[in-house]
């Protein structure tokens, strides 16, 4: 069955990722993954090398950017089009000019307009240090108001990485109540 990776960061997203773009992409050639993206946080950093490497490796490379909201969720903004990735690009801009250097700053609220083209996955927060075995804590209107913001599709992320059936019921209970299908995404990190 064909696997597609959405949700990986390079060691362009400073203090998570480990692994150089190019890296990335030639192990999931390796796994023989369908596609890869590279969704560095709030960031487009490891696109040019992960391109030239998916290039050379037969891989299909998606762009997106991660984003972390207030609440501590996760949005992973996809752009299937040059106009969805000038879209991208701009909203990486604006929450960049709104911080300092290094740093980047949005709200729930900016994402109304700025990505009508984007296709987004959202991976709601769990409350505690370890969100994988913890209960999900955020709240549902947060994922409402998303399913709005992104008209040309939402998925509710599961990133189950210890087997965890509650938190994976968790996820379904919140998907069935805001009538959104889910997808499977690794968090990969290196």
């Amino acid at each position: 069955m064909p696997y597609a990776e959405l949700h990986c960061i390079s060691n362009f997203t400073f203090l998570r990722g480990a692994s150089r773009p190019e890296e990335l992409v030639a192990q999931a050639a390796e796994l023989d993954y369908s596609a890869l993206a590279i969704t560095d946080e709030c960031s487009f950093a490891g696109i040019v090398k992960a391109h030239v490497a998916a290039k050379a490796c037969g891989i299909k490379l998606i762009i997106g950017s991660e984003f972390v909201l207030e609440d501590g969720s996760r949005i992973i903004a996809l752009a299937p089009n040059r106009t969805a990735y000038a879209q991208l690009s701009g909203f990486i801009t604006l929450a960049r000019r709104r911080a300092d250097k290094g740093s980047y700053q949005i709200q729930l609220g900016d994402f109304e307009l700025s990505l009508p083209d984007c296709l987004g996955i959202w991976i709601p927060r769990a409350a505690g240090t370890a969100p994988e075995i913890a209960p999900i804590t955020t709240p549902a209107t947060t994922g409402r108001a998303l399913k709005e913001y992104f008209p040309a599709g939402l998925w509710l992320g599961v990133e189950c990485f210890y087997q965890d059936q509650q938190h994976y019921l968790d996820c379904y209970a919140l998907a069935r109540n805001l009538e959104l299908d889910m997808v499977a995404c690794g968090d990969v990190h290196m």
